[in-house]
């Protein structure tokens, strides 16, 4: 008879640990789901934001005007040095 209640006791601590451990890795996997498809967000991000940058730097490019190959070209304001005759 007690043989019978400390093996029904082992199971019944058994299937605890089974149902705590299968929860536990259920958990689990959603977390790491989760991280898996943040991850692949940033990823996706950054992939955009160096292709926009790339795709603007060409844009830019293809749109010079003749007066963007002189030096200071687009500046406001005159340089210092300008006509001190050095």
């Amino acid at each position: 008879m007690q043989a019978m209640r400390l093996y029904r006791s082992l199971r019944k601590l058994g299937n605890q640990v089974e149902e705590t451990v299968s929860l536990r890795s259920r958990n689990d996997h959603h977390i790491l789901r989760n991280i898996g498809w943040v991850s692949a967000g940033v990823t996706a991000l950054a992939i955009g934001v160096v292709v926009g940058r790339e795709l603007r730097q060409r844009h830019k490019f293809n749109r010079r005007t003749p007066y963007d190959f002189y030096a200071h070209s687009g500046d406001e304001i005159q340089d210092v040095e300008f006509g001190v005759g050095i």
